[in-house]
C-alpha cells in the first residue's frame, strides 16, 4: 500500500538500485563539462550541456526507485522526499548562505538586491522563471549573477514534484507506467521543438521543454527490465549474420563507445549561438541514455568512467556544481569583468575544495552519519528562513546603508536601467503608426506637427529623451533600426523608407554604437558606401540630416563612480581615452568622409567626456551613466544641451 505524506513511515524502505561507479564517472564528465565551459567557455563551447547529461542521470535514477516500488506497492512519498530534501537542502542552503554574508561585504546596493532577489527565487526553487523573465537587451551580463545556475535546479526540483504524483495516479488507475512516461516525454520533446522556434529564452528555461531529457532518463529506467540475453550456442543452420547473433558484452562496448563519441561531438559542435535545446539536445540526451544503458560492465564504464579520479569527482558532483558558478561569478563582479586567467583558476580550485570539503563534512554525515538526525523538517524551515531573507533583501534595495560595504554616495546620478527608462515612459508616448517597422518607436507629443527623427539602436534611444526634454516645441521620435539605420537591413531599410515619406520628419539623427555594430556591414559593401547611401536618400527626401559619433564606453561600470569603494571594490570615475579612442578611431573617419561627400553634419559628442588625457563618466560631482555605455537620464540631458548649443541647427525653426 503507498502511503501518503502524513502517514506513518513504511517499515520497508524505499529500494534503491544498485550502485554504479560509473554513473558517478559520468557525473565527473558532465560537471567538469560545464565549469570549464563556465571558466573558460573557449576551450570547450558546448560544456553547458553537461546539464542535460545531469537531467538524463536524474531521470534514470529518480524513476529507477519509482518504478521499482510502485511495482512493490513499498513506495511512499514521505521517505521519497525525506531522501531529496536531505540529497539537496544541506549543500544548497551552505552555499545560498554564504553568498548572502559575503554580498553584504561586497555588493553595491543594486547587486546586492539583484541577489537576493535570486536567492529567494533559489530557495524556493523558481529560479528557472524568474530568469526566464530577466533575460532581455538590458538584462546585466549572465556573470554577473552569481546564483543563475540554480536554473537547473529548479527545473529538477519541479520535475520531482510533478513525476512522482504523476506516475502514481497511472499506478493507481493501471494505466501503464510506460505509455505515461512515453505520452508525457512525447509531448515536452514536441512543445520544445515548436517554443525554441518562436522564443529560444522560454525553451531554454522553461520544465515543459526540458521534462523530456530527464523522461529519457526514465524511459531508460523502465526498459532496464529487458534485459539482453545471450543465448548459449547459435540457432543451428544460422547462416546470416544478425543482431542476435551478436554477443551482448560487444552490444554495451560500442553502445558505450558511441554514446561517449556522441557526447564529445556535442560538447565541440553545440555553443551558445545554436538554437537550444531544440533538436540539438538530442545529442547529449541521447549520448547519456546510451552510456547508461551500456551498463557498469561495458568496458568504457568500466575502465574509464570508474576509475577512481572520475567517480572521486562525480561523487562532489552536486556541491562542486553548486559552488563553483557563485566564486566565478563574484571573481567577475569584483573585477569588473575583467579578471586575471589566474584569479579565475583559482576560483575553480576553491569551488573544488568547497566541494570536497562540503561533502564530507555536511552532505556525508547529514545522510549517511552522526548528523542524520537533522531532521527534513528542520532544513525546510531552514530554507524558508534563507528564501524570506532573500526576499527582504530585495525588499530594502540592497541594505544601502550598510556599514561593511562604506557604502558613502560620493557622485549622485540613477545606475540600472529603471529610472531611465520610467522617465522616457513619462515623457514619451508609444507611437504605434510605425510599430511594423521598429521593435520600439516613442515620440514626445502627438500634437506637434513638425517631427525630430532620432534612428539607430540603444545608442540613440539615450539621445532622444534628453532632446524630447530640451526641445518641448518638437515632436521627438525615437526609432529602434534593430541595429545600423542602413537600407541593407530588411527592418532599416523599412525604416527609412517611412520615415521619407513622412513630410513633417524635417531633421533626422543617425546614432548607434557604431564600434560594435561594425560587423553587421554586409561583406560585400562597407560603411561608408552605407552610410553615404542613407545620408544622399534623406537628403533627397528633403530632410536635414545629422550623424552623431558615440558616447566613450568604460571598461567598468557606474557604480564603481557613485561610490567610496572598500577594500574589495575601489572607487573609478575615468579612464585614459586610448582606451575608447581606439575604437572610435575605427569608424570616426568614415563618418568624417561621409560628411565630404554630403551635406550631413557630424556632431562630436564623445568630446563632451574627455579631454585631452582621460575620458570622464562624471562632472561636478553628477553621475552622468548608468551601465558602462549607456547614459542615464543626467547625461542624456547633459548631451542634449551640449548639442543644441554646439549644433544650433537642431533647434531652429525649419524654413
Amino acid at each position: 500500500m503507498i502511503s501518503t505524506l502524513t502517514a506513518p513511515q513504511l517499515a520497508t524502505p524505499l529500494s534503491h538500485p544498485k550502485y554504479r561507479p560509473d554513473i558517478d564517472g559520468l557525473r565527473a564528465v558532465a560537471v567538469l563539462s560545464v565549469v570549464v565551459f563556465h571558466a573558460f567557455p573557449d576551450w570547450l563551447q558546448g560544456g553547458f550541456i553537461g546539464v542535460d547529461i545531469f537531467f538524463v542521470i536524474s531521470g534514470y535514477l529518480i524513476s529507477t526507485i519509482l518504478f521499482d516500488n510502485l511495482e512493490r506497492g513499498t513506495f511512499s512519498f514521505q521517505e521519497f522526499y525525506v531522501r531529496r530534501i536531505k540529497r539537496i537542502f544541506p549543500a544548497l542552503l551552505l552555499v545560498l548562505v554564504t553568498c548572502l554574508v559575503f554580498g553584504w561585504v561586497a555588493l553595491y546596493p543594486d547587486e546586492y538586491r539583484q541577489l537576493g532577489k535570486h536567492l529567494a527565487a533559489g530557495a524556493s526553487f523558481l529560479s528557472n522563471f524568474i530568469f526566464w523573465g530577466e533575460s532581455g537587451y538590458f538584462d546585466n551580463a549572465a556573470d554577473t549573477k552569481p546564483l543563475l545556475h540554480l536554473w537547473s535546479l529548479g527545473i529538477e526540483e519541479q520535475f520531482y514534484i510533478v513525476w512522482p504524483l504523476l506516475l502514481w495516479l497511472a499506478w493507481k488507475r493501471k494505466i501503464s507506467l510506460l505509455v505515461m512516461t512515453l505520452v508525457v516525454a512525447g509531448m515536452s520533446f514536441a512543445f520544445n521543438i515548436v517554443q525554441v522556434r518562436g522564443d529560444a529564452v522560454a525553451a531554454f528555461y522553461s520544465p515543459f521543454t526540458r521534462f523530456w531529457e530527464l523522461l529519457a532518463g526514465s524511459i531508460l529506467a523502465y526498459s532496464t527490465r529487458l534485459r539482453c540475453n545471450e543465448p548459449a550456442s547459435p540457432p543451428p543452420q544460422q547462416t546470416i549474420v544478425s543482431v542476435a547473433m551478436v554477443p551482448c558484452w560487444v552490444l554495451r562496448n560500442v553502445q558505450s563507445f558511441f554514446g561517449l563519441a556522441l557526447m564529445g561531438v556535442g560538447l565541440l559542435v553545440i555553443n551558445k549561438g545554436r538554437s537550444f535545446p531544440g533538436w540539438w539536445a538530442l545529442l547529449p540526451t541521447v549520448a547519456a541514455v546510451l552510456v547508461i544503458a551500456a551498463g557498469p560492465q561495458a568496458f568504457p564504464n568500466r575502465a574509464i568512467l570508474s576509475s577512481r579520479v572520475l567517480v572521486r569527482v562525480g561523487l562532489i558532483s552536486f556541491p562542486l556544481y553548486l559552488w563553483h558558478w557563485p566564486l566565478l561569478s563574484f571573481v567577475r563582479i569584483l573585477a569588473d569583468g575583467k579578471p586575471a586567467p589566474r584569479a579565475i583558476m583559482a576560483a575553480v580550485l576553491t569551488s573544488v575544495l568547497l566541494a570536497g570539503l562540503t561533502y564530507q563534512w555536511l552532505e556525508k554525515p547529514i545522510r549517511t552519519g552522526r548528523f542524520q538526525w537533522f531532521s527534513a523538517r528542520t532544513m525546510v524551515l531552514s530554507m524558508i528562513v534563507v528564501g524570506f531573507a532573500g526576499f527582504f533583501t530585495k525588499q530594502q534595495d540592497g541594505w544601502p546603508d550598510r556599514k561593511a560595504m562604506n557604502l558613502e554616495v560620493v557622485r549622485h546620478g540613477d545606475i540600472g536601467h529603471e529610472t531611465f527608462h520610467a522617465a522616457k515612459s513619462q515623457q514619451t508616448n508609444f507611437c504605434a503608426q510605425y510599430v511594423q517597422h521598429a521593435v520600439a518607436c516613442f515620440q514626445s507629443d502627438r500634437s506637434k506637427r513638425e517631427k525630430m527623427a532620432v534612428i539607430g539602436d540603444s545608442h540613440a534611444d539615450h539621445l532622444a529623451l534628453g532632446l524630447a526634454v530640451a526641445l518641448p516645441q518638437r515632436n521627438v521620435i525615437f526609432f529602434d533600426a534593430l541595429g545600423l539605420p542602413l537600407f541593407s537591413s530588411k527592418e532599416g531599410a523599412a525604416l527609412l523608407q517611412s520615415i521619407m515619406a513622412d513630410p513633417q520628419i524635417s531633421r533626422v539623427i543617425l546614432s548607434a554604437s557604431w564600434y560594435a555594430r561594425l560587423d553587421s556591414v554586409p561583406a560585400t559593401s562597407s560603411l561608408e558606401a552605407e552610410l553615404t547611401r542613407v545620408v544622399t536618400a534623406l537628403s533627397a527626401a528633403g530632410k536635414q540630416v545629422f550623424i552623431v559619433d558615440d558616447v566613450p564606453n568604460f571598461s567598468f561600470p557606474p557604480r564603481n563612480c557613485r561610490y567610496k569603494g572598500n577594500w574589495l571594490r575601489a572607487s573609478q570615475c575615468r579612464e585614459e581615452r586610448g582606451f575608447f579612442f581606439h575604437q572610435h578611431g575605427h569608424y570616426f573617419p568614415v563618418l568624417e568622409s561621409v560628411k565630404k561627400k554630403t551635406k550631413v553634419q557630424v556632431i562630436r559628442i564623445a568630446d563632451y567626456f574627455c579631454d585631452q588625457d582621460f575620458c570622464s563618466m562624471e562632472k561636478d560631482g553628477v553621475l552622468f551613466y548608468r551601465d558602462n555605455n549607456h547614459l542615464n537620464l543626467n547625461g542624456s540631458r547633459y548631451v542634449a544641451q551640449k548639442m543644441l548649443q554646439d549644433t544650433p541647427q537642431l533647434a531652429a525653426k525649419v524654413p
